[in-house]
């Protein structure tokens, strides 16, 4: 049962009377864990103070949080604390009530509160209760991009949860994205443990911000018996803006920083020829591709096509690659090929990647930071949106349609 708190009363004149006062909220006698008055009778013109969880709760919701409400007077203070550290809360216009945020489950939390009438009477009441352990703790257990990362204006955010997420919305909700220059974004879930956030198309973030992001999930009830229990807080830098765009029948890539041109060269992208289920997969994917590693180097074989590297016959190889930047999923990359010179700019013989000249490769190798958009035209094989970081091939309306809460959000 809640009960109103009132406590002791001070007057201008500096006469207190001390006491304290738990006075039922509902009608009738005492009854087992009705208030008890301690002390004598509280002065009628003192403000009263009515505290939910109740004192003594052991069983409080974690997800409901501490509201706090004065009546016959303002609320001056409220001070809700977990082993003595303060729990952020938000103070009603009139100042009449007051309520925190949701609270960590299995804790103990201290209240504190004081309310003075027009008179200049107050009210002091203190309140003690302990929240509802969580049978299943969600958390976050990773973020992309790493901490004080430098990115590329295309970055998206993933976050990955330890366990599927029923209650969408809620999550969404504690969900908070904080750039130095205004963006437009949404969320979307790729999966019942990831959900990923990027701006709206072709605008791309601001070049040179700080963004931060914070997951505000303790006390947040997503499922039954299932609670955040702890907030994830991460920042990162957007660098100077890199675009890329390259063609594959021009055979030129051409690198932009921050609008400028400030370097070209020719490549040989994918010949085509191997039809797998209908898609030719030695062709390069035309669409918008964001840079997503480098690798130096890496290590590419004909198995992710099934083919024995051993087998040269069916096509089969295995190479050491230097200076690799991965651009999607399916084994697509902007790398240093020497021994295709004599094809960059004039003919596509690559199995899918952006075979460059070495000099070049090293540099855009150098050049490039996870999240830069890599631009490709010119081959009839589309990109998927999900082959890689490849988000801006989904329309923004569907993207918006991914999010729980089916809404853009800004960020600036």
């Amino acid at each position: 049962m809640q009960r109103r708190l009132s406590a002791s009363v001070r007057t201008s004149a500096g006469v207190a009377a001390v006491m304290l006062v738990f006075a039922t909220a509902c009608s009738g006698g005492p009854e087992k864990g009705d208030g008890v008055t301690i002390g004598g009778t509280a002065d009628p013109a003192a403000p009263q103070i009515t505290v939910s969880p109740d004192n003594g709760e052991k069983k409080a919701r974690p997800e409901d949080g501490v509201q706090v409400k004065a009546s016959g007077g303002t609320l001056e203070q409220v001070t809700v604390s977990r082993k003595g550290k303060p729990v952020s809360g938000t103070l009603t216009a009139d100042k009449t009530g007051w309520k925190s945020r949701t609270l960590r489950p299995g804790t103990e939390y201290d209240v504190s509160a004081v309310a003075k009438s027009k008179e200049g009477k107050t009210t002091t009441v203190t309140a003690k209760f302990r929240t509802v352990k969580a049978a299943n703790e969600l958390r976050v257990i990773d973020m992309i991009p790493s901490a004080g990362e430098k990115v590329g204006v295309g970055m998206p955010i993933h976050l990955t949860f330890n366990r599927a997420v029923g209650d969408r919305k809620a999550v969404e909700q504690a969900l908070e994205v904080k750039s130095g220059k205004p963006a437009v974004g949404a969320w979307y879930w790729t999966s019942d443990t990831q959900v990923v956030f990027r701006t709206k198309n072709k605008q791309y973030w601001q070049a040179n911000q700080a963004v931060s992001v914070r997951a505000r999930l303790t006390g947040v009830k997503t499922g039954k018996q299932t609670y955040g229990v702890a907030d994830f807080t991460r920042k990162f830098k957007i660098g100077d803006s890199h675009i890329t765009t390259v063609s594959t029948k021009t055979k030129k890539a051409v690198a932009r920083k921050n609008g400028v041109k400030v370097k070209s060269w020719p490549i040989s992208a994918g010949k085509g020829g191997r039809v797998v289920n209908g898609v030719d997969t030695y062709l390069t994917t035309s669409g918008v591709h964001l840079t997503m590693g480098k690798e130096n180097p890496a290590i590419m074989t004909s198995e992710w096509m099934g083919v024995d590297p051993k087998d040269k016959k069916n096509g089969g190889y295995r190479e050491v690659i230097p200076w690799a930047v991965r651009i999607s999923s399916s084994g697509e990359y902007v790398h240093s090929m020497a021994s295709t010179v004599w094809a960059q700019g004039r003919q596509n013989v690559s199995h899918g990647c952006l075979n460059s000249p070495p000099a070049a490769a090293k540099w855009f190798y150098n050049f490039s930071h996870r999240g830069d958009p890599v631009i490709v035209t010119g081959s009839k094989r589309g990109l998927d949106w999900n082959n890689g970081w490849s988000y801006y091939e989904m329309s923004w309306a569907k993207w918006v349609k991914g999010s729980a809460l089916k809404k853009e959000i800004a960020t600036g």
